[in-house]
């Protein structure tokens, strides 16, 4: 399971990466964009990370309040909730052991 939940982190946030690249070609060369919604989107299902690389490494949206404060909270919010969710399983794998 665990093995599962890391290569899901890896393409989530490969594609949240390459979306924000993506939409920056796009936007450079006046294309049909990715929408906003969609770049979000891919960050509340576990791609802050690339979507936060993404953002600096490509220089997009980074003046847009909306992923310079979003996709951080996003980040921080997915950092508490395996903190917590790694706390209550160690603590229940710890008792069965025992």
């Amino acid at each position: 399971m665990k093995e599962l939940i890391l290569i899901y982190l890896l393409i989530i946030n490969a594609v949240a990466f390459l979306l924000m690249l993506a939409d920056k070609l796009k936007a450079k060369k006046h294309l049909w964009r990715i929408p906003e919604s969609t770049l979000m989107t891919t960050a509340l299902l576990g791609g802050s990370v690339g979507a936060l690389l993404g953002m600096y490494t490509a220089r997009h949206k980074t003046k847009h309040k909306k992923f310079t404060v979003g996709i951080p909270l996003i980040l921080a919010a997915q950092i508490a909730l395996a903190i917590l969710y790694l706390a209550k399983f160690a603590s229940i794998s710890a008792v069965k052991v025992s």
